[in-house]
């Protein structure tokens, strides 16, 4: 018997982002359609412009579109409010940045508890929590050191425990290798396909680089704010 496909854990459905800019209007997103299945890794690829940021935005619940639909996990979050999408983004969603986007005075262990207090974890669960998700990327020796204290590739690293703190059901990258060197960026992705193998997390990353890009399951190549080509990878 053929297996049966994965129901998407995120759809977009002729999605549209315009923006006013005074008096001009910029179009961001012009029909964007894409669908990823739990448990799927999807690169986003396209040319600056091509409109990569405001799809992960929408993905990842941090903007609404101007019109068309956006599902996650068949719940329909495409005009919800912003406390709605706080919640969800909360529950649902791990976010990796290309800055990192770590708290300066927080150390690796302090950063990744954060995430725990909003959901209301107590703080004996959330430390626990941490430090095991620090033992899982490897830096369960530097949980006290803060971010000025830890190389780009060890706080990408924090940055990907941080993103598992609340067992989100899909992790955003954005540009995750974007700020690291070659070998420490094998390094990151190494770890996120570890979490996609072994953990069976759905991973969506946008990058520029195909290199990259050729870790996921599939390409999507993004171009004036819509797909204008699918290729499956060939790792």
């Amino acid at each position: 018997m053929a297996k049966k496909p994965n129901k998407p854990i995120i759809e977009l459905k002729d999605v549209w982002k315009i923006y006013q800019m005074g008096e001009v209007k910029v179009v961001a997103l012009s029909g964007l359609d894409l669908a990823v299945s739990k448990g799927e890794f999807v690169s986003i690829m396209g040319p600056s412009g091509s409109g990569k940021s405001t799809a992960m935005n929408m993905i990842g619940c941090l903007d609404i579109p101007t019109k068309g639909t956006i599902f996650l996990d068949g719940k329909d979050i495409s005009q919800m409010n912003e406390s709605d999408l706080a919640q969800i983004r909360g529950q649902k969603i791990g976010f990796i940045f290309q800055q990192f986007n770590l708290i300066p005075t927080l150390t690796a262990l302090e950063n990744i508890m954060l995430p725990m207090i909003f959901q209301g974890m107590p703080r004996d669960e959330r430390m626990a929590k941490a430090k095991k998700l620090l033992k899982m990327v490897e830096l369960d020796e530097r949980m006290d050191h803060k971010p000025n204290e830890l190389s780009g590739g060890q706080q990408q690293r924090v940055a990907i425990a941080r993103s598992l703190s609340n067992d989100p059901e899909v992790i955003l990258a954005d540009e995750p290798t974007g700020n690291l060197d070659s070998k420490t960026g094998n390094t990151v992705m190494d770890f996120l396909k570890k979490l996609h193998k072994e953990e069976g997390k759905t991973i969506v990353m946008v990058t520029h680089d195909e290199d990259v890009a050729k870790n996921a399951d599939r390409i999507e190549y993004l171009k004036d704010g819509k797909i204008v080509k699918v290729l499956k990878s060939g790792r």
